[in-house]
C-alpha cells in the first residue's frame, strides 16, 4: 500500500517526526512530501495519505491548513492519518483540533499527538527568548513520543 506523508517542519522535529513513520511502514511504501518545497502534489499516485506540521505561536502552518483545504476532496476518499508535533501537553488537543478540520479529523483513521523539541540549535534570538520565558526551557529538550508513532502506523495499518 503506498503511503504519501506530507509534512511542513519549522525546526525539522515534524521533519524527524515524518521519517520515523515512514521506516515504521517501510519506506519502500512510502513518498514524504515537504510542504515548504513541493506545493503541488498528486494525491491519486497513493492508497492512504499522512499529513502533519507543528504549532508555532499557538497554530499549525499556513501551507498544512492550505494542503488540507485544497484537496478536501481526495482525502475524504482515502484512508487518512494526522498528527502534529507540539510540546504543550496541557493545551495539544485544543491545538490539534483547531489545527485540522472536524471533517478531517472525524474522517482519520488516526488522530495523533507526537510530540516535540525545542531545538535551540535551530532558533534565531527571538525565539529563544520567547521559549525560555513562556516555558521555563532554558536548553534543547526532546519529548517525541514514540509509541504514539507506532500507534499512528498501527491504526493506519488496521
Amino acid at each position: 500500500m503506498k503511503t504519501a506523508i506530507v509534512y511542513r517542519s519549522h525546526h525539522g522535529t515534524t521533519e524527524k517526526v515524518a521519517n520515523m513513520i515512514s521506516e515504521e511502514i517501510g519506506k519502500e511504501n512510502t513518498r514524504l512530501f515537504n510542504l515548504k518545497k513541493e506545493k503541488l502534489i498528486d494525491l491519486s499516485k497513493f492508497d492512504r495519505v499522512i499529513i502533519g506540521g507543528s504549532i508555532h505561536a499557538g497554530s499549525i502552518q499556513k501551507s498544512v491548513k492550505e494542503f488540507c483545504a485544497g484537496n478536501m476532496v481526495a482525502l475524504l476518499e482515502k484512508p487518512l492519518g494526522l498528527f502534529l508535533s507540539c510540546m504543550e501537553d496541557q493545551k495539544a488537543r485544543e491545538q490539534f483540533d483547531s489545527a485540522y478540520p472536524e471533517l478531517l479529523r472525524s474522517h482519520a483513521r488516526s488522530c495523533k499527538i507526537t510530540g516535540g523539541e525545542f531545538n535551540f540549535d535551530k532558533m534565531n534570538f527571538l525565539e529563544k527568548a520567547i521559549i525560555r520565558k513562556v516555558s521555563g526551557i532554558k536548553e534543547s529538550v526532546s519529548k517525541i513520543n514514540e509509541s504514539g508513532i507506532k500507534e499512528l502506523v498501527s491504526e493506519m495499518n488496521a
